[in-house]
């Protein structure tokens, strides 16, 4: 199955079942997608029958525009990231100079990002004049799932059940701001603004094969002004699973219906056991560009590649087998407010 959220003037726009192949929509009976996480139970066979119905063309369903849509969850009541992918973290330490404990590798991290308001996913990313370069904007593209609620204490197995959607987000990062903020010892808030997320939300069944284990095994496709950069696979090197990362964030508090919980950068390293390569040079490329940033220091001293600048456009989708969207893309430039 899958949904998505049409702007249609409010706050939390117009939930609609989407057609598998993202063309054709229809107006779902739950007015948005938090009503039907709240009462899950009895809005999912009512959302099923009718994203059946579109599929099938028993009813008179409306084309689907990517561009119309806000994210799935235009605002939740709680947004999660993890860092489940630790050859990113090794990366992006090692980039502003900071080990990496040993604890990394068993105990995942996670921060509580602003979730009062998401960017849509064709609306452009918007910074002061003043930003550009000094705030060192950088994308990250990522996995999210969407949960019902889960209760304090739940396991990695428990919590894998409890996944209701999954869908793609570029957790945006001010890398210029995230040394000064770390290091009050307080963790993120300024270096940290709005996310977006696929225009697209689909239930785990849907992907298949793809969905096992509690991760997503498909190659995430991040394109920078048309160019790939990176087709890192979301399945490979991800330390965490998302049953492990809920498991995490549960341990001292209840999740309630709505909470996202973010992958956080896919990375991987390349088979040869190096650090990684870009799509370029036969690699599979990277999800944002600290990482690239580290790659050029390593073998340079210093780094080439710039963090984006006014106009550049991000684009992270990810293909089926047969190289079909499944989420839609998330198709954003950076803009001056």
């Amino acid at each position: 199955m899958k949904l998505a959220t049409l702007s249609d003037g409010t706050r939390d726009g117009r939930l609609v079942a989407v057609s598998r192949d993202l063309s054709r929509c229809a107006p779902a009976p739950a007015r948005t997608l938090q009503s039907a996480l709240d009462d899950w139970e009895a809005a999912e066979p009512e959302l099923r029958a009718l994203f059946h119905d579109v599929e099938d063309g028993n009813i008179d369903a409306q084309p689907f525009d990517q561009a119309s849509c806000l994210s799935p969850l235009p605002r939740a009541y709680q947004w999660a990231d993890g860092s489940a992918y630790v050859n990113h973290v090794d990366l992006v330490r090692r980039a502003r100079g900071a080990e990496m404990p040993e604890s990394f590798w068993t105990d995942p991290l996670m921060y509580q990002g602003g979730s009062d308001g998401f960017v849509p996913p064709h609306a452009p990313i918007r910074f002061p004049a003043a930003a550009v370069p000094d705030w060192g904007v950088d994308m990250e593209g990522e996995i999210a799932v969407v949960l019902d609620d889960c209760p304090m204490g739940i396991d990695a197995d428990a919590a894998r059940d409890r996944i209701r959607l999954v869908m793609l987000a570029n957790d945006v990062s001010l890398r210029g701001l995230i040394p000064g903020e770390l290091a009050k010892g307080f963790g993120f808030f300024q270096s940290k603004p709005a996310s977006s997320f696929s225009p697209v939300a689909v239930t785990p069944d849907a992907l298949g094969d793809a969905w096992r284990d509690g991760k997503l095994h498909l190659p995430l496709r991040v394109d920078l002004n048309g160019t790939p950069f990176g087709r890192a696979d979301a399945g490979i090197d991800m330390t965490f699973d998302f049953g492990r990362l809920i498991e995490h964030a549960a341990r001292s508090r209840a999740l309630g219906a709505g909470t996202i919980v973010g992958s956080g950068t896919v990375s991987n390293r390349d088979p040869d056991g190096g650090p990684g390569r870009p799509v370029a040079e036969g690699g599979r490329g990277y999800s944002c560009i600290a990482e690239i940033r580290m790659i050029e220091t390593i073998a340079h001293g210093a780094p080439s590649t710039p963090f984006l600048r006014w106009g550049d456009r991000v684009r992270i989708e990810m293909h089926d087998d047969l190289g079909r969207s499944i989420f839609g893309a998330i198709d954003q430039t950076l803009e001056t407010l």
